[in-house]
């Protein structure tokens, strides 16, 4: 192998938004199966570090495009944390106050992050889970006179993963074949955007969903109400807390039910939290990929999928962020701060810069 090179992108960006999407596919070499090829679509690459980047800026600027967000209006929405990171880096590069609900089950890291975005995070109790934060973000829009982003019915949501995201599958594999694409929801607007495309110039593509066991709304059957506006107006019976955050809220959102109404998926499959856990720590120490909770429960459910997906089958994963986002969830909760024991006893073998003790 020779030396790497780089030439540069050939271009100069007016804004930070000029670099949301293109994302790369990234082939996995050490921890699939032989007789299958495994790529992840790794959206940690996206500026603010996750695939909500996308719907983000499709929200702001579908608005002022038809004027539904005025000039320095106040922007609010109800997040697990990458949508509002996504927003909160639009909002900065474009002017806008912004205000984020937040359940305070959900990583610290994260409301810091909006945070130094210069976003402002009002927090509300876990108990009430995501619909709590959902009302509260609905309230002080209603009641200030601010711009709800509403990522979970409109069709800004779905409408930037068509455009984007199927296109640069499509684009990635070229005449090649897409056997399997697998991802879990949100919002639903991955699954739903890019489903619409596959099923229209990939039919042969079979597309996996998945969401956490002990969360699993879909298969419930159930859908819960909504309003006039399709906004939720309860939480799901069939929700209980999940370690999978941003996966999944307490409500089958308006995006997801068109994935659903169209049968753009093939097969849904149940992952419980610890196996993202564990393959997640699998893609950073023996593929160095570095992704969350999310993209491992997803990268689970493809490993599965390979176990029975015939010789030479190519499967895509959806991998929605960075493990940044999840430094003080159990992803790292047995990662020591101090050195190990195996550590200590590489210090010792040579004698200079010794710790104490």
């Amino acid at each position: 192998m020779g030396i790497r090179t780089t030439n540069g992108r050939g271009q100069v960006y007016h804004s930070i938004l000029d670099t949301v999407g293109d994302t790369p596919v990234i082939r996995i070499n050490r921890i699939a199966p032989d007789h299958v090829n495994v790529f992840v679509k790794f959206e940690a690459f996206n500026p603010a570090g996750s695939v909500k980047d996308r719907l983000a800026i499709n929200i702001i600027e579908a608005a002022e495009r038809e004027g539904r967000l005025k000039p320095g209006q106040t922007v609010v929405e109800a997040t697990s944390g990458n949508t509002g990171i996504g927003l909160a880096m639009v909002c900065a590069a474009k002017g806008y106050p912004l205000v984020i609900t937040m359940a305070d089950s959900f990583s610290v890291e994260r409301r810091r992050l909006m945070r130094f975005f210069g976003a402002k995070v009002v927090l509300t109790p876990r108990a009430l889970k995501g619909f709590g934060m959902y009302t509260k973000a609905k309230e002080l829009a209603e009641q200030n006179g601010w711009f709800l982003a509403s990522q979970f019915e409109t069709a800004d949501n779905a409408d930037i993963h068509q455009n984007t995201t199927a296109r640069e599958i499509l684009a990635d594999f070229g005449d090649d074949p897409l056997d399997y694409f697998v991802t879990g929801y949100g919002t639903g607007g991955t699954v739903s955007g890019v489903g619409r495309v596959l099923r229209q110039e990939r039919p042969d593509t079979k597309i996996i969903l998945t969401e956490p066991t002990n969360a699993a709304i879909v298969a419930s059957g159930y859908v819960n109400t909504r309003n006039e506006t399709n906004q939720p107006t309860e939480s799901h019976p069939a929700f209980q807390p999940h370690p999978i955050q941003g996966w999944t809220p307490d409500f089958v959102p308006f995006v997801l039910q068109e994935a659903l109404d169209n049968k753009y998926y093939d097969e849904l499959i149940p992952v419980e939290g610890p196996q993202g856990i564990a393959w997640s720590k699998r893609l950073a120490a023996e593929e160095g990929i570095f992704t969350g909770i999310s993209g491992g429960s997803s990268f689970a459910i493809a490993m599965k999928i390979a176990e029975t997906a015939p010789k030479g089958a190519n499967i895509l994963v959806m991998l929605p962020d960075t493990g940044e986002r999840y430094l003080s969830t159990p992803l790292f909760e047995d990662v020591p701060e101090e050195m190990t024991e195996e550590e200590i006893a590489i210090s010792r073998s040579s004698p200079t810069a010794q710790m104490d003790g």
